[in-house]
């Protein structure tokens, strides 16, 4: 997986495409002197190379040890400045930008008129393209100008830029209050998690009520929509409304497909919002809207005009795959996932370095969830001990926490009696250091412990007793979370009913089929 103590001259190497490379060495032989030919040593070494190595670099005598770092840094600059000059023409905000770059150098050489002209066309296009930012910057270079009196502009010229300028702030500040209270909320989840009593859920709703109090949703336009829908959601994903969730990832992704051309100029965002469309479905259990958002998804990630690059294709395969095998686990439908599990294995290498360590994780607990469901119970706990061994997921304690539980339960069906001895000792102590545990994650501890003590003429009755406790748990709005990580009531049934928790899961996705 991604490993970021890498050497970033590296990475970024290693990150080029073939045609970057190529135009690098072009770019690269125009700067060649005598002098500077080892930066393109350097980088040839380093394209060779399969892993950073100083001492290969060294011991190719193009540098000493002590300029090392100086000619590192400058080959990584003059990288960037490769891709930056051959950056795509359809970009918009590098169009912006490069003709504000063209108006500062008129202004410099005192050509006034020229460069308000740029301004003033880039301007339109900022607004068009909802760049307010850059729309806001360009405004306050044409009053820079316009404030020396060397232009003799028409009357009103000064009052017309106040009043723009004035329009623009304010919209930026509204869109940058609710970016921070998005991120906040964010934040509180990273801290806290999920809202585990009434006592919290007042307090979330105190706070973001009294975020967005004097707020207009009529005034805004498309930036302050998304952010005002963004930190909506992350609202109710605290308070664990999922209802609330998706009736705003959904004003989300419409905002989108209602202003197409915003999808190919803020494709994470467009892309973010799909994830937690299909999330809050998923969460709600809405199987056949699920399949619709996720093939309309799939259709407008494989549209030509899609942008791509490295970011926007790992975050394409993970928001895709990770969706896919959902939609399987929703279905009950766990044979005809297993096709995936390769191609997902081979595409976790090729994105591994912008993808992090918790979604590998979170891959392999759904690809255990598919091999548990299918009852191939080793190659399930075969996935869930590298999560289990993994000593750096300090962040995802539910999923460190799920991925024991459900090792539990496939020891179990094995019949791996002293196995499971060692895992409910060793499982136990883990619980005990996490500070929130769910009543879902206690309950299934204590009847994993008992398990083994219960006679086999009564272990149905147990069964039957577990089920019933399960089900008033999952009517709890604070624990009915957990039941999408490990569907422990379907698993009960099967062994209740002496039937395939497949089966199970199929038949229950056909009668709530929405």
């Amino acid at each position: 997986m991604a490993n970021h103590q890498k050497d970033f001259l590296f990475v970024l190497i290693k990150s080029l495409s073939k045609s970057e490379k190529r135009q690098f060495k072009i770019f690269a032989s125009r700067l060649e002197t005598s002098s500077n030919t080892k930066f393109i040593e350097l980088f040839n070494i380093l394209d060779k190379s399969e892993v950073y190595d100083e001492k290969l670099i060294l011991k190719s005598g193009i540098i000493k040890k002590v300029q090392l770092s100086n000619l590192k840094s400058y080959l990584y600059k003059q990288i960037l400045v490769s891709i930056r000059l051959n950056i795509p023409s359809q970009n918009i905000r590098y169009q912006l930008r490069e003709q504000i770059d063209f108006a500062t150098i008129l202004y410099n050489k005192g050509l006034y008129k020229q460069s308000l002209k740029i301004l003033d066309k880039t301007k339109i296009i900022a607004l068009e393209n909802d760049e307010k930012l850059m729309a806001y910057e360009i405004v306050e270079f044409e009053k820079l100008i316009e404030s020396q009196y060397i232009t003799r502009s028409i009357q009103g010229r000064a009052d017309e830029l106040v009043i723009q300028a004035k329009e623009l702030n304010y919209r930026n500040t509204i869109s940058s209050k609710l970016s921070n209270l998005s991120l906040q909320l964010y934040g509180i989840m990273l801290k806290t998690g999920y809202v585990k009593s009434d006592e919290e859920y007042k307090k979330i709703d105190i706070y973001f009520t009294k975020h967005i109090a004097k707020l207009d949703e009529n005034k805004f336009g498309f930036r302050e929509k998304y952010w005002f829908y963004n930190a909506n959601l992350w609202r109710n994903f605290l308070v664990q409304d999922f209802l609330g969730s998706y009736k705003y990832a959904y004003k989300w992704v419409t905002l989108f497909y209602d202003n197409p051309n915003m999808i190919y100029l803020n494709p994470v965002f467009f892309l973010k919002g799909n994830h937690y469309l299909l999330e809050s479905l998923f969460m709600l259990k809405y199987k056949s809207k699920f399949k619709e958002y996720l093939l309309e998804l799939e259709k407008t990630i494989s549209d030509v005009r899609f942008p791509i690059n490295d970011n926007i294709a790992s975050l394409s395969f993970l928001y895709l795959y990770n969706n896919k095998l959902n939609y399987h686990i929703l279905e009950g439908t766990f044979d005809e996932s297993e096709y995936l599990i390769p191609e997902i294995l081979k595409k976790l290498k090729l994105h591994s370095e912008h993808l992090d360590e918790h979604h590998e994780m979170l891959f392999f607990y759904k690809i255990a969830s598919i091999y548990f469901g299918n009852e191939k119970y080793v190659e399930c706990i075969s996935y869930l001990e590298k999560i289990i061994n993994n000593k750096n997921l300090t962040m995802r304690e539910d999923l460190m926490c799920f991925a024991r539980l459900l090792s539990l339960i496939a020891h179990y069906e094995l019949g791996n009696d002293y196995y499971l001895e060692n895992q409910l000792k060793n499982t136990y102590k883990f619980l005990l250091k996490m500070n929130d545990l769910h009543e879902v994650q206690k309950e299934i501890m204590r009847f994993m412990k008992n398990l083994n003590s219960i006679y086999p003429t009564d272990i149905k009755k147990e069964f039957i007793k577990m089920r019933e406790r399960f089900i008033e748990l999952e009517n709890n709005t604070y624990e009915k979370r957990a039941f999408l990580y490990l569907d422990i009531i379907s698993w009960l049934e099967s062994k209740i009913e002496n039937r395939k928790i497949t089966d199970i899961i199929k038949e229950k996705a056909k009668l709530g089929n929405r």
